[in-house]
């Protein structure tokens, strides 16, 4: 009995954790206002999303080193960075990343997938970008300074 009892309470610290550690879905409004694709003139918005069909597994996320989140098939992000030249990366052994050259008060559109452990990142037109966002995805909250992510 004494057991079972401390295998629950680990059970229950390590979901806790995990719950921690996973990228939260934005509220129903900010996804609303992130699907408006306003701009900023101080800012460019660069969306980094991965279609629902891409099945991969998570992978996390950084921007100019910057931790943003874990990503998941049918969900997004929106990073807001000055202008000037900005590199998205995967984590760990993974080498996918690519650098993308943004002008304040303008939108980017970056489609990402995830193959054999690896980000593949790919920039595409605004227009596209748009349409498959508005097709598949889900705003996800950028992560707070000092959050770490749960690798598998």
């Amino acid at each position: 009995m004494r057991g079972t009892r401390w295998q629950g309470a680990v059970v229950a610290i390590a979901l806790a954790a995990a719950g921690c550690a996973s990228t939260p879905q934005a509220s129903p409004e900010r996804d609303a206002e992130a699907r408006e694709f306003r701009t900023d003139p101080r800012f460019a918005a660069v969306y980094i999303y991965r279609p629902g069909l891409n099945t991969g597994s998570d992978s996390v996320l950084y921007v100019d080193q910057k931790l943003i989140g874990s990503t998941l098939p049918g969900g997004f992000f929106v990073v807001t960075l000055r202008g000037g030249v900005h590199t998205l990366n995967g984590v760990a052994n993974d080498q996918g990343r690519l650098r993308v050259e943004v002008r304040v008060g303008e939108l980017y559109f970056v489609r990402l997938t995830v193959q054999g452990g690896q980000s593949l990142f790919e920039a595409v037109s605004v227009e596209t970008g748009k349409r498959e966002v508005l097709a598949c995805c889900v705003l996800f909250e950028n992560w707070e300074p000092g959050q770490r992510p749960l690798l598998r």
